[in-house]
């Protein structure tokens, strides 16, 4: 998901004038839109299916660190052990 500068940053007042276009640019192209202000980046627009799976990515990604630091430290438990943990058979 590279931004495209020419097209994925747009001033406030766009978004001010016209919401539904930057709405609609950032559902279609699935790429975050950079609001500016005075030519500074001020907030990003970002459709909420994207958003939702960054966050779920991002969580993914941060228990498979967590799991790979766990073992390199040596705090494991057997598969077995594991599934009467969770309640499994």
């Amino acid at each position: 998901m590279a931004v495209k500068f020419s097209e994925d940053i747009i001033p406030l007042s766009t978004l001010k004038i016209n919401p539904g276009k930057v709405i609609a640019h950032a559902n279609e192209t699935h790429r975050p839109v950079l609001l500016t202000s005075r030519g500074r980046g001020v907030a990003v627009v970002q459709s909420l299916k994207d958003y939702e799976e960054e966050v779920e990515q991002r969580s993914f990604m941060q228990a498979v660190i967590q799991g790979m630091m766990d073992l390199e430290e040596g705090r494991e438990v057997s598969l077995s052990d594991a599934k009467k943990r969770l309640g499994l058979k």
